[in-house]
């Protein structure tokens, strides 16, 4: 498992690299981030290990194979992670869009209004 996840690691997509650039080096919101991480029996193109988060990037071959990235990610959610999915596509050209869906995950929202008028 960790020599293929080493193999993945230096032969990363276009959109892997793109996105790679805005998580490495705690550049993201100060967060530390690995890429090609085994977890499991799965390898995660990118994990944040302090908040539990799995970024997956999909090309066009994740089409077919729906059953097995839903039954993976549902034993990633089991493991108590979160699992974002992004196209390819979708990185290489709405990134400010894919990058805040990532911020906002990450991010606490405003809690409840508490019901009592305040």
């Amino acid at each position: 498992m960790l020599e293929k996840a080493k193999v993945l690691r230096s032969n990363q997509t276009e959109a892997e690299q793109r996105l790679w650039y805005h998580l490495r080096a705690h550049r993201f919101m100060g967060l530390k981030f690995k890429r090609q991480k085994p977890v499991g029996r799965y390898i995660a193109d990118f994990v944040c290990l302090e908040r539990r988060l799995i970024i997956e990037l999909d090309g066009g071959q994740h089409a077919e194979q729906v059953a097995y990235d839903r039954h993976r990610d549902a034993w990633l959610r089991s493991q108590g992670y979160t699992v974002l999915r992004f196209w390819n596509n979708d990185v290489m050209q709405q990134l400010e869009g894919v990058l805040e869906q990532i911020r906002c995950t990450l991010s606490p929202g405003p809690s409840p209004a508490s019901g009592r008028g305040e």
